[in-house]
């Protein structure tokens, strides 16, 4: 078949390639003003809308505008950041483009699945994601076509008839001819490994829940605040001039800010991930690393070395060793070698033996357990010693020296006897034992999976200091003690997903590591599945992360990233609890006291979008990783962020009680108090984002310039007197030294109670 279909030159791509372009579909371009719109098409934007309505009704048309411009300015910000998020997200796509096994110039090689072109040659196996249509003419595969017809059924595909860029193989091997690419193909799309569309992580739905916390309580203090101006002798106009406040404290509630905060930290932490070998498939593997406590860790390329050696070859036929290595020479696979398909070559390489071409070639496949080849008269089978001794039933009799147990065995039989049995053994990659301790610092409980032995598997495990019992998978049940589990051996790849779904069960969040087919539904079901570098096309699809770079260091850096994101999103939260607690509560106190509310409703607008706009930039700020699995307590998050508040809103009620008794005027009052929660805002970022006193730290540059640009825009607004009352210089500072004092004093109670702040 190899001489019917040699495949194209690289002069003959080259030249289709400036014919018909690369096989890919030119991606639709963002639209911003689509985007902006939709901002301007959801419950927070109603809520906007309908306070300016009301604003314009009552003839408020100063208000109504401030109103509209925190509108547009969410809109214009949501689309900003969607727009920064999915450059991020294409970027990194980009990188995930499967590999394709294609003949050129009479050779087989890997290349970009974008540069394959109209008439290529190219090799599928189980695994393999098509990246254009194909015409099948060797061999026989089976097809998943869900993502075309939505039938989860394999298809069969003989010689001859064809199959679609996006459909995965799911059995079997051939050879096929590129018919069809980018545009041209049937599906009109390359494959894009990047899940744009994720579920919602953890971490989002916790947030979610505060914003409801929030409005609970704002439609609480709402109807105190109601009841009491009719327990005061209101009427119904006094009511209706109080909408446009009432109004405002549930927008003060609406976290505009939280979809650009959020994405911003996630695409924040993806963009550097990328230059740090890992690239993230969904977002939510990101947020859910800072929760993981349990990581299944494939031993063969992630422990060990991902390049297995030949460490012995027991010769049991009665012909000389070179005999036996030429003849297997030609049963390994030369169009997608494998990890033992490589050993094995390079073993007969450096005995000087030339290779034999297969007259006729069938690849492994986990159901026969073997690759099979014909040469020179001879049937050779080059697979599993457990298998091939099922056709040669002498096998057991003639390997009675061979120590199996000092590594993974492979064996070879020609014309179904056995003549040869190979040892291969992994070496234990240079950062794996520093990695895991790591790990288990972190109190992350790593456990070993391999279908290795037991005896095998604990060696290794003993090698890389994985302290506890490495047992069998056949004695793996409910009763096993999970605290003193370092490995499980003899695993096949099915069992994984059971492991994965039995320790969900337990509790744990957990990581998953894999690299087969038969890994993707593992890798799908874990809260953090990562496709290591030299996993199937089908593997990496169904991970959240996919490491570039060998090994266990890039999972730390995963771990890293999820505790920023984490660490970010606890700051924003505590933050946007406890000052909107503040507002609430100061202002419905000083109505239920003093009969009027102690702010103005130009002040309170521009309060919220100063606000917004430091929270927002929350999501790039420096934080301290934290060295144990993050669990949102939501208890303790409310009392942190409750007590805060009613710390500032106490010292703050003080203040406004003080002067209301001592000849400030309202005016005054209202525009003292704006300054007051803009800067208890700032400093409430400053003392939830650490754990040390807030004047021991400093934030990240952005952050610091938006703060430091709300406060100074705050002061002018304050002594001009734009928008609200104007105020003189001495209560400027008054101000000021007491939001710092206030700040001092809550901090100093804050670290004692809390300790170890998250």
């Amino acid at each position: 078949m190899d001489k019917e279909y040699s495949g194209l030159t690289q002069e003959e791509v080259d030249q289709k390639i400036k014919e018909q372009g690369l096989n890919e579909v030119p991606e639709p371009q963002f639209n911003f003003v689509q985007e902006f719109l939709s901002k301007l098409w959801n419950l927070s934007a109603w809520i906007l809308e309908a306070t300016i309505i009301l604003e314009c009704v009552l003839g408020k048309w100063v208000q109504s505008l401030f109103v509209l411009a925190m509108l547009l300015f969410a809109a214009w910000n949501g689309a900003a950041k969607k727009k920064q998020s999915r450059r991020v997200l294409n970027n990194i796509s980009h990188q995930l483009t499967p590999t394709v096994a294609v003949k050129r110039d009479h050779h087989w090689t890997k290349v970009n699945s974008k540069y394959i072109v109209v008439g290529d040659l190219v090799s599928l196996q189980r695994g393999d994601v098509l990246a254009a249509d194909v015409k099948i003419v060797d061999g026989e595969i089976a097809v998943d076509e869900s993502s075309i017809t939505g039938e989860s059924k394999a298809v069969k595909k003989h010689r001859d008839d064809s199959a679609y860029a996006g459909t995965t193989v799911v059995e079997g091997s051939g050879l096929a001819v590129v018919c069809a690419t980018g545009s041209a193909s049937r599906s009109g799309k390359t494959i894009n490994l990047i899940n744009n569309s994720a579920a919602p992580g953890h971490l989002q739905q916790l947030l979610t829940k505060i914003i409801y916390y929030l409005c609970l309580l704002d439609g609480v203090l709402t109807l105190v605040i109601i009841v009491a101006s009719f327990f005061k002798g209101g009427t119904l106009n006094t009511f209706i001039e109080m909408l446009p406040f009432l109004g405002m404290m549930f927008i003060a509630s609406i976290p505009v800010a939280m979809p650009s905060t959020f994405a911003l930290s996630n695409s924040f932490e993806a963009t550097r991930l990328s230059k740090e070998g890992v690239l993230t498939a969904d977002l939510t593997g990101i947020q859910d690393a800072a929760n993981l406590n349990l990581l299944l860790l494939d031993k063969t390329g992630t422990i060990t070395e991902n390049k297995t050696a030949v460490a012995s070859f027991t010769n049991t036929s009665d012909q000389d060793d070179t005999a036996i290595l030429t003849l297997v020479s030609a049963a390994t696979d030369r169009r997608n070698p494998g990890i033992i398909d490589r050993a094995v070559d390079e073993y007969i390489n450096s005995q000087g033996i030339t290779p034999l071409a297969a007259e006729s070639f069938t690849p492994f496949t986990s159901d026969t357990g073997y690759s099979m080849a014909d040469v020179k008269g001879h049937n050779v089978k080059l697979g599993s010693f457990k298998q091939l001794s099922l056709i040669d039933p002498n096998a057991d009799n003639v390997v009675t020296q061979i120590d199996f147990q000092a590594g993974r065995s492979v064996a070879a039989l020609v014309d179904d006897q056995l003549a040869g049995v190979f040892i291969l053994q992994d070496q234990v990659r240079p950062d794996s034992k520093a990695a895991l301790q790591e790990f288990k610092r972190r109190g992350v409980r790593p456990i070993m999976l391999t279908g290795d032995n037991q005896r095998t598997a604990a060696a290794v495990a003993k090698t890389v200091d994985l302290n506890g019992e490495v047992i069998s998978i056949h004695d793996f049940d409910d009763q096993t003690d999970i605290d003193n589990l370092a490995g499980i051996a003899d695993v096949l790849p099915e069992d994984k997903l059971k492991m994965v779904k039995f320790f969900q069960k337990k509790g744990y969040i957990v990581g998953m590591t894999g690299d087969g087919v038969n890994d993707s539904p593992a890798l799908k079901q874990a809260e953090v599945g990562i496709a290591v570098s030299n996993a199937a096309d089908v593997a990496k699809k169904s991970g959240k992360m996919v490491l570039l770079d060998d090994g266990l260091t890039s999972i730390v850096k995963i771990l890293d990233a999820g505790h920023r994101v984490y660490q970010r999103m606890t700051t924003w939260s505590l933050t946007k609890l406890s000052r909107t607690a503040e507002l609430t509560m100061l202002l419905t106190l000083g109505y239920l006291f003093f009969g009027y509310l102690p702010m103005a409703l130009n002040a309170m607008v521009i309060y919220t979008i100063m606000n917004n706009m430091v929270t927002m930039m929350i999501g790039t700020d420096r934080v301290e990783i934290s060295q144990h699995p993050e669990d949102w307590d939501m208890a303790k998050l409310a009392k942190i962020a409750f007590s805060l508040a009613a710390g500032w809103t106490v010292i703050g009620f003080a203040g406004v009680a003080y002067l209301n008794t001592h000849g400030w005027s309202h005016g005054t009052i209202s525009t003292m108090v704006y300054v007051f929660l803009v800067l208890s805002a700032m400093l409430i970022v400053l003392i939830t984002r650490t754990k040390r006193f807030f004047w021991q730290d400093y934030p990240a540059k952005l952050v610091a310039l938006v703060q430091i640009a709300d406060v100074l825009i705050t002061f002018v607004l304050a002594l001009a007197g734009i928008a609200m009352t104007k105020i003189n210089l001495q209560n400027l500072l008054l101000t000021v030294v007491g939001a710092l004092v206030a700040a001092v004093i809550i901090d100093l109670f804050y670290q004692p109670l809390m300790g170890k702040k998250q």
